[in-house]
């Protein structure tokens, strides 16, 4: 499993990329829009890894574990906070 810094600095990688590559061309508009696109890329990718981390299981972990549907309801309960 990729780690979270790993996918983070993958994700600005290719956003820096296409950054550069507009800044060099002096395409503002475009360097606005990667802008956007990378702070809500970033912030999904968040989201996804948190919930990736709610339902792994460390193999360590000898306390008592939630289950399957402990996970799900609380998931429900973030998802009714919004």
């Amino acid at each position: 499993m990729r780690g979270r810094d790993r996918v983070l600095h993958n994700l600005e990688n290719l956003y820096r990329e296409s950054y550069d590559r507009a800044k060099d061309e002096g395409l503002t508009n475009r360097m606005a829009e990667l802008d956007n696109a990378y702070m809500r890329d970033q912030l999904l990718f968040e989201v996804l890894l948190d919930i990736r981390d709610l339902f792994s299981v460390s193999p360590a972990d000898n306390t008592s574990k939630p289950t399957a549907l402990e996970k799900l309801e609380t998931l429900r309960r973030i998802s009714k906070l919004r």
